[in-house]
């Protein structure tokens, strides 16, 4: 009788500095496969020291952009959780009877030098994070960068990302992976994720309004469609990304039965531009699709045999930005 998957227990494999690059060639076998092409993610960050220069019922997606961009120019990530799943939402087991998801732990913020919201790192202590053990044990973002750049995770037109309110995700790995402050317009950076991630991106905050049900954080959702939370705690960011990738398919399953969710791709919460024309890492420029109501500067994507030009290009263009 063949074994039933979801039967396994769910591990958080923590990646530190001394266990990454063998963490990273897991992920970089899996993803090479075909098999684990959907990949749920959230950070973790020391909170929000810069807030919106006007209030917030009038703030405009470049507002969001700013505000975002200023706190993730100063402030460090703190950990990012990421949950691979194949298309039936079976995680990886790597041939143990357990499965498995994923959380980096950064060394990059020091609670005792860098910029922060006090409260938010009081929140983060009592959710158990070791800032300490960080600083001594954890990832450094340049080898990290290195690693994910090379991994299969990026430039890679077969993965979809699932996502909550995801806006500060991307800002901080697009920080980390171009090694360089955020670009200064809303439309280059939204260039740069969709050159790195694609356009198979579901932010769940902007899909939910189109159930016509759905609201509030992802706790209070998940709690809505009857999904626990099976390992972690919350504010932690592997125990977070399991969580959101099955709130999504749960979503997905409950209010878009028919994939109607498709339409809804490739939209990040609150950086919904109205019109835009993308410009690749090379200075081609592509002219945006319409699609639904906003426009989504969608392009295609390099081959994985053509990661090595791209990575070159991304940390190359970072100088001119």
């Amino acid at each position: 009788m063949k074994e039933d998957p979801s039967s396994k227990s769910i591990i958080i494999r923590e990646v530190w500095a001394n266990n990454l690059e063998d963490e990273f060639n897991l992920i970089r076998q899996l993803i090479g496969n075909g098999k684990y092409n959907f990949i749920s993610m959230d950070t973790e960050f020391p909170g929000f020291i810069y807030s919106p220069k006007v209030d917030y019922l009038h703030l405009k997606p470049s507002d969001n952009y700013d505000c975002m961009k200023a706190n993730v120019d100063a402030l460090k990530l703190v950990q990012l959780g990421l949950t691979l799943s194949d298309a039936s939402g079976n995680l990886p087991d790597l041939g143990t009877n357990n499965r498995y998801i994923w959380q980096f732990n950064f060394r990059d913020f020091d609670v005792e030098r860098d910029l922060h919201d006090r409260k938010s790192i009081d929140m983060l202590h009592r959710q158990g994070f070791d800032f300490k053990r960080n600083v001594s044990h954890g990832v450094d973002s340049f080898c990290f960068s290195e690693l994910m750049l090379r991994s299969g995770l990026v430039f890679n037109s077969s993965i979809t990302w699932v996502t909550f309110h995801s806006t500060y995700d991307f800002g901080y790995l697009v920080k980390i992976l171009r090694r360089s402050h955020l670009p200064t317009s809303l439309e280059k950076f939204l260039s740069n994720v969709r050159e790195l991630f694609g356009s198979n991106v579901y932010d769940m905050k902007y899909i939910m309004q189109y159930s016509n049900a759905l609201v509030g954080g992802l706790e209070g959702i998940a709690n809505t469609l009857h999904v626990n939370r099976v390992v972690g705690k919350a504010h932690q960011a592997g125990s977070d990304s399991l969580l959101t990738w099955q709130t999504f398919q749960k979503m997905v399953k409950t209010y878009f039965p028919n994939n109607e969710v498709q339409k809804y791709a490739g939209v990040i919460f609150g950086l919904e531009v109205a019109s835009c024309l993308e410009v690749d890492i090379s200075g081609s420029r592509y002219p945006a699709v319409v699609n639904h109501k906003v426009t989504r500067c969608f392009r295609s994507h390099p081959s994985i045999s053509d990661r090595s030009v791209h990575v070159a290009s991304i940390q190359n263009q970072s100088k001119s930005i």
